[in-house]
């Protein structure tokens, strides 16, 4: 049959196929994408809807079916002897491959066993992954990228080299072999000189082989570039290793796991004993399903399983669905955990696009009260991100087909006794049992049925009761429970919490329901605000202790390694109960919206101010709560609370691209209950600048016009969201007079820093009139505002661009980018980097130009910021030209053109029919692809020199 015939694809690289040793040419590149998609599917039916649309994704023609087919059957005869193995079934096609036919999966078996290996053998786990390594042949299907799942395997496979890069250099500096490390360790640095991991295991490397001195300095310059790139802190695991380092205790000693994936994993943590047996099966699942659902009662320790799978994947991302009120909310919860710091567009679309292009798991945590809207988002990235695999956790199924559900149940009877023991330890380091007392241990955790929750609450009261006053107190919890309708196992974790509840005193039982209105978890300030408006005698931060040690509240660290306190959803869920038995709903729900507008309100003043950095990160930690708060303020008609938190956080909103937060003003002007209240002209004008940013010019200019129709007389902080809305949309549509106009006369407006007349300025430039636009920028009230600095600075650069000063506007775009960075200000960042690319274009250094082109091109696209990505494509659409590369110019202009969301060009370039322009996807597509040819173009001619 032929079937024996050797067949190897290998993907690492450009891709190549080879029968019986012999390479054969395969010609075309939707043949050779087609071969690909079926190798990588490593033995699975690919239908022919997944090739058509994988080779046409945007508009199939009506003879794609056909096309397939064909090239499916010249891959037959290229296959030759071994065409028995290509073979049509279920609608679609299959090729069978040996286990060791496909590169990629050679590779992952060898970094598997390496990681087997490393605890007892970290040599031979190192020769195993220079063995991986040396599959790659260059960068994975190089010539198959413009296919988008093709495009998403090998953003997988670069993945996949650092992982065993990691690997190498952290099993060689286990078998004493630094020297070694060295090598691999400096490259995974090189590739991604942002990736703790790979530093870390440099700084190890460095400091092992006698180099501590610039084991620090790489140290210190990635947590400078971190900051300067992100704004972000490296995480506690660098200053530890930098005190190691420093006091000559790092050696030669392997990284941790989390730093260098070819170790074991460590063992799990008290919250998971008894669960080895589950967390395999969920393991093995996720290994070769695309949906898997851990379901089981509250309390049963679903999200703690869930977590500790994360944990072990690098690339995970978690969806905390708790915090989520309605359906509507999740697709901007989903752009928080995927980080996507720039929104503009349609949110959902760019998270599945982020997704579609960095295969990883997606855990969605706590699904049981959105079913219906889970299951939706589910489905989409089911069918849309064929990378990604899904892990959600929920009291039921999502009843999709392609869902293997883990049933998880009560712990064992000894498990939940090692569980009560670990959490008694750590209320009561110095505890001992007697063999009576571990009886009534026994006894303890077979009466709550081996609910971890249950069973860690009971623990947290050792701290007060013997083993057996706890059993009696229990036993009495638990008998007053009768014949209720509940299901047992909830009964018992109901009242177990309600025992565990009952147990604390008054004040603490207040703190903790009024707590529980917070949908996200709370920082200590918050908790101390409660504590005020309660009148709580206590000290807030001692009644928080009690409730740690109680197991009724949670402790953990937020990105930036401060404290954070949240309820687990079973105990927020019963706190709430409370709060409604108590009559405190209402009181508590209030608190929260006024909390949400102090924030708000500080978010304002803050941002105006040499401190605005601290403003981003603070509103980003809160968005669960704040998305909580709008919620609540609308859903109890506070219109006063809801413009408040509307127009105090539209200024940053805009700078920082927090899109979720901009639209919040749009939702507003839609309430016929907003007219006449005193804020209405600045929520038209927030409203206004927020349809500018969706690219809506038309849009924004009534918006504004609207707002200032009904500003009030005194009113001059409306009258100058209008007027500063206006001159942007007038930007925008190249009415440049009109623009300066409205900026200069909103910047008399109020006393306090303000970005006018910047626009003005720009509009001035624009116009042709460089001395004028000198003059605004002069009158920018930028104080000590990092942002408002950077945008003189940006501003500026601009003018000294167009007067030919390149030196100084080169110095003035990377200012504005600075200032910009340093305060997370990632709009005024991009248009200043838009235009440093512009000018390298226009002075001849056309690689930096590229480059600069390739990286705003992605933040835009990332954000879905089609407006300012538009501006961008016509900018390098004018580098192309002087490439000679007019074609692709042509067709980016002609795309532009007929965009929707594209600001006006006054120079008219439709040099393309509108009925030939690419739509905005296959414009990325052109663009990205005429940077990455001319920029290896240029790398060929100075190799060639």
């Amino acid at each position: 049959m032929g079937v024996g015939e050797a067949v190897r694809v290998d993907v690492l690289g450009p891709l190549r196929l080879s029968v019986d040793g012999g390479p054969v040419d395969v010609r075309g590149p939707k043949r050779r994408a087609v071969l690909a998609l079926l190798a990588l599917a490593q033995g699975r039916t690919v239908t022919v809807e997944q090739v058509v649309d994988a080779l046409w994704p945007d508009d199939p023609p009506g003879s794609a079916r056909a096309t397939v087919h064909s090239h499916v059957s010249r891959l037959r005869a290229d296959l030759g002897a071994a065409a028995p193995r290509l073979t049509t079934d279920e609608g679609g096609y299959r090729l069978r491959l040996d286990d060791d036919g496909l590169d990629l999966r050679r590779v992952r078996t060898l970094r598997d066993r390496a990681r087997d290996l490393a605890p007892a053998d970290p040599a031979a786990a190192a020769a195993l992954l220079r063995e991986a390594r040396a599959a790659w042949r260059g960068p994975a299907l190089a010539d198959l990228v413009e296919v988008p799942p093709l495009r998403a395997a090998a953003d997988a496979a670069a993945e996949l080299w650092r992982d065993v890069t990691d690997g190498l250099a952290g099993a060689l500096l286990a078998a004493g072999a630094a020297g070694e490390a060295l090598g691999p360790a400096t490259e995974a640095v090189e590739d991604d000189p942002l990736r703790e991991p790979a530093v870390l295991l440099l700084v190890r490397a460095l400091a092992a082989t006698g180099q501590a001195p610039r084991a620090l300095r790489t140290a210190r310059e990635f947590r400078a570039r971190l900051a300067e790139e992100t704004g972000l802190d490296p995480s506690p695991a660098l200053a530890a290793l930098e005190s190691d380092v420093a006091g000559g205790a790092a050696g030669p000693v392997p990284a941790p796991a989390s730093t260098a994936p070819v170790h074991a994993v460590p063992a799990t943590s008290s919250d998971l004993h008894g669960r080895d047996r589950e967390l395999a099966a969920t393991d093995r699942l996720l290994a070769t399903e695309r949906l898997v659902s851990v379901v089981g009662t509250g309390g049963v320790g679903k999200t703690r399983l869930a977590r500790e799978l994360a944990r072990r994947r690098p690339d995970a991302a978690t969806l905390m669905l708790a915090a989520v009120g309605d359906g509507a909310g999740i697709p901007d919860a989903l752009a928080a955990a995927l980080r996507l710091g720039s929104v503009t567009g349609d949110v959902l679309t760019a998270c599945l696009d982020v997704l579609d292009a960095s295969p990883r798991l997606l855990v969605l945590d706590n699904c049981e009260h959105l079913l219906d809207a889970v299951r939706d988002l589910v489905a989409g990235i089911l069918e849309r991100c064929p990378g990604v695999t899904l892990l959600t956790t929920s009291r039921e199924p999502l009843g999709l087909a392609e869902e293997a559900v883990v049933r998880l149940a009560p712990l064992p009877d000894a498990a939940a006794v090692a569980v009560f023991l670990d959490r008694a330890r750590r209320v009561r380091p110095d505890l001992a049992f007697s063999p009576d007392e571990l009886r009534e241990v026994a006894e303890i955790v077979r009466r709550l049925e081996g609910l971890p929750l249950a069973v860690e609450l009971a623990a947290g009261r050792l701290s007060t009761f013997a083993p057996a006053a706890l059993a009696l107190r229990l036993d009495r919890a638990l008998d007053l429970l009768g014949s209720r309708a509940l299901h047992a196992r909830h009964r018992t974790l109901r009242a177990t919490v309600a025992w565990s509840y009952d147990l604390l005193g008054d004040e603490e039982q207040r703190l903790f329901r009024h707590l529980s209105a917070f949908a996200d978890g709370v920082d200590l300030v918050a908790v101390e605000g409660v504590a005020t408006a309660l009148g709580l005698a206590g000290d807030a931060g001692d009644l928080l202790a009690r409730l740690v040690d109680a197991s009724m509240v949670e402790v953990a660290s937020d990105p930036s390694g401060r404290p954070r306190y949240r309820l687990l959803e079973t105990l927020r869920a019963f706190g709430r109960d409370r709060l409604v038995a108590a009559g405190e709903d209402d009181a508590a729900d209030r608190h929260v919206v006024r909390w949400a507008v102090e924030l708000a309100a500080w978010a304002e003043r803050t941002a105006l101010t040499a401190r605005e950095a601290v403003v981003g990160p603070v509103l980003r930690r809160e968005l669960g709560n704040l998305r909580a708060a709008w919620r609540l303020a609308r859903t109890r008609g506070d219109l006063d609370a809801a413009t408040a938190m509307a127009i105090s956080l539209a200024e940053i909103a805009y700078w920082q691209d927090l899109r979720e937060v901009s639209a919040l003003s749009t939702e507003l002007v839609d309430d016929p209950a907003l007219a006449g209240h005193p804020r209405e002209a600045r929520v038209w004008g927030a409203a206004s600048h927020d349809a500018y940013l969706r690219g809506d010019a038309l849009g924004a200019d009534r918006l504004a016009r609207r707002g200032l129709a009904c500003a009030r007389a005194g009113d001059g902080e409306g009258r100058r969201a209008c007027l500063s809305a206006l001159a942007d949309a007038s930007l925008s549509r190249g009415a440049w007079a009109d623009a300066v106009t409205h900026d200069v006369a909103a910047l008399g407006l109020v006393d306090r820093p303000v970005p006018e007349p910047g626009v003005g300025a720009l509009a001035a430039l624009y116009g042709g009139d460089p001395g004028r636009a000198r003059e605004l920028i002069a009158l920018l009230p930028a104080g000590d505002v990092p942002s408002l600095l950077g945008l003189a600075a940006y501003v500026t650069a601009e003018i000294d661009s167009v007067e030919g000063r390149t030196d100084a506007a080169e110095e003035g775009y990377l200012v504005g980018m600075d200032r910009a960075r340093s305060v997370g200000s990632t709009f005024l960042e991009a248009i200043a980097a838009v235009g440093l690319a512009s000018l390298r274009s226009r002075s001849g250094r056309i690689g930096a130009a590229l480059v600069g082109y390739r990286e705003v091109i992605d933040h835009w696209a990332a954000g879905g910021n089609w407006s300012h990505q538009w501006v961008t494509l016509r900018n390098l659409a004018d580098l192309l030209r002087t490439l000679d590369d007019t074609a692709t110019a042509d067709l980016l202009d002609a795309a532009a053109d007929r965009a929707p969301d594209a600001h006006d060009d006054p120079r008219g370039r439709g040099r393309v029919p509108p009925e030939r322009a690419p739509d905005r996807e296959q414009a990325l597509v052109l663009a990205r692809t005429a940077i990455a040819r001319h920029l290896a173009g240029r790398d060929s001619a100075v190799h060639a020199g």
